[in-house]
């Protein structure tokens, strides 16, 4: 146990919060990719891509190297990880500040039939992100939607006989909250103690009819309920061309899912396109129910203990951990996200009734026809306010044109004086988020329900706080931007 007296000088080491969350990312890629394999091959895949597009396209890479973006590209991941009590979740959001991650946005996801809402922890300040951008998209299961009374009890009772943290790890986050800081040596004691928590375990904790009862469900609420500890599920790298990924998956031995989920290819990338490899199917030992005068009967025969464990388990298959890949694009205003959501639906309307054998090659073809409606120009979008941009001043117009001092920030715009870079989209989308769930699950034509279960104000109390608004979020990046460039410009 580590030493909790600290002196004024010791105060002084503390390691930063950023450092911590890379050191964190790090450690759980290479976790992650001694569990599933495959995860390495996909992010060798990622990086050929980017490398190849990045040499493609100068104005691309000059784009990404003027929004302090492209070092962390590389470097970028996001992981998801779904939780079954409140304590879990408001422990995870102590745990993830320990690395300067917050809660943002609240995610519905029972529209698609996915009995969760989640939340997505990550940096919020724009040096943090520059960094590291580790995100988790975290879902609470909600047990209150499991119809069958009894069996909703039963899932509840196994939840709460459960600890999926470290005593060392809750002992760490408390240091972190009373002192403010780790040191370096803490810092790799917590990332160690904290990856326990996302490690896959091989045993349930429950027995194989327990675990085909919650599966019949909901495949989700098996893998939530089942289960020492949650398990990262998944961990996504960032590509700059998901469609070539979607191409070359097969020929890196990937299974890639039918769709890419989000908007159709574009010029100018909105919100967030995924798609991931189909899940593993991995053994699993099931826990199998022994009477007291079984075990007697085993102890009798001078069986040994070790086997009598290995007699009292069944072993079966579990099906949940893939791996994903995403790019992403320009963070949509509200007005841009109205337009989003309801060129969304139309798709969602035309697809009724589409054959399985048909789905993939129809919904391409119907997701871009109907986003022919969503302007694919970075002045239209900033001009009809649909898009999130950073303002600059424009330095190649300023030595011709002296900025007349009465300017208004219309006239600014229009006289070349200011610049414009897309905010990149930091966050999540449900019904992508749900698609992936699905496909994931064996649920992926799975209708959508017409009217959404949501209950953020559940949410926040589980969380012990509330989650920050994305809308205003980049409306403050946005706001920001433009007083600087009217201070630059010398126009306040």
């Amino acid at each position: 146990m580590l030493d909790l007296v600290f002196s004024y000088m010791t105060l002084q080491h503390f390691i930063s919060t950023d450092d911590t969350r890379t050191l964190f990312s790090k450690a759980m890629s290479t976790m992650y990719q001694k569990e599933v394999p495959q995860y390495g091959t996909l992010v060798d895949l990622v990086n050929d891509v980017n490398t190849e597009v990045l040499k493609a396209d100068k104005r691309l890479h000059d784009q990404l190297e003027q929004g302090d973006q492209l070092a962390r590209i590389g470097l970028e991941r996001h992981g998801a990880i779904r939780v079954g009590t409140a304590y879990e979740l408001s422990t995870l959001r102590r745990l993830f500040a320990v690395m300067g991650m917050q809660a943002v946005g609240y995610y519905d996801l029972s529209i698609a039939n996915v009995p969760v809402h989640s939340t997505a922890f990550r940096p919020v300040k724009g040096e943090a992100l520059a960094q590291n951008p580790f995100r988790i998209f975290t879902s609470l299961l909600r047990l209150e939607l499991i119809e069958n009374v009894d069996l909703r009890a039963q899932a509840q009772e196994i939840l709460d006989n459960r600890e999926i943290f470290t005593p060392l790890c809750l002992t760490l986050i408390d240091q972190f909250e009373q002192v403010g800081g780790l040191t370096p040596e803490q810092a790799t004691q917590f990332v160690k103690e904290a990856l326990f928590t996302f490690k896959w375990h091989h045993d349930a904790t429950v027995t194989e009819q327990t675990y085909r009862a919650l599966r019949q469900a909901h495949p989700l609420i098996a893998d939530v309920v089942c289960f020492r500890g949650p398990h990262i599920n998944h961990l996504t790298p960032r590509t700059l061309d998901i469609d070539a990924i979607q191409q070359q998956m097969p020929r890196y031995g990937i299974e890639p899912k039918q769709t890419i989920e989000g908007p159709p290819r574009r010029d100018c990338p909105i919100l967030l396109r995924q798609t991931s490899f189909m899940a593993l199917s991995e053994k699993i030992n099931f826990k199998e129910s022994a009477s007291a005068q079984g075990l007697q009967a085993y102890v009798a025969k001078g069986v040994q203990a070790s086997e009598v464990t290995q007699a009292a388990t069944e072993q079966g298959t579990h099906t949940a951990r893939f791996g994903e890949v995403e790019q992403r694009g320009i963070a949509l205003t509200q007005a841009g996200r109205k337009l989003y959501d309801d060129l969304l639906a139309q798709v969602r309307l035309q697809m009724q009734g589409t054959p399985k054998d048909d789905y993939a090659l129809t919904y391409s073809k119907v997701l871009s026809e109907v986003f022919k409606q969503f302007p694919d120009d970075w002045q239209a979008l900033q001009q009809q306010g649909l898009g999130f941009f950073y303002a600059s001043p424009n330095l190649e117009c300023l030595p011709q044109k002296p900025v007349p001092r009465d300017s208004t920030w219309h006239q600014l715009i229009a006289g070349g004086y200011v610049c414009f870079e897309p905010i990149t989209y930091e966050d999540f989308l449900p019904v992508s988020a749900a698609g992936i769930f699905q496909s994931n699950l064996g649920l992926e034509n799975r209708e959508k329900n017409d009217v959404a279960a949501s209950n953020q104000q559940s949410f926040h109390e589980a969380l012990g706080a509330k989650v920050q608004n994305e809308f205003e979020w980049y409306a403050a990046l946005e706001e920001n931007s433009i007083l600087q460039t009217k201070r630059a410009l010398g126009v306040v």
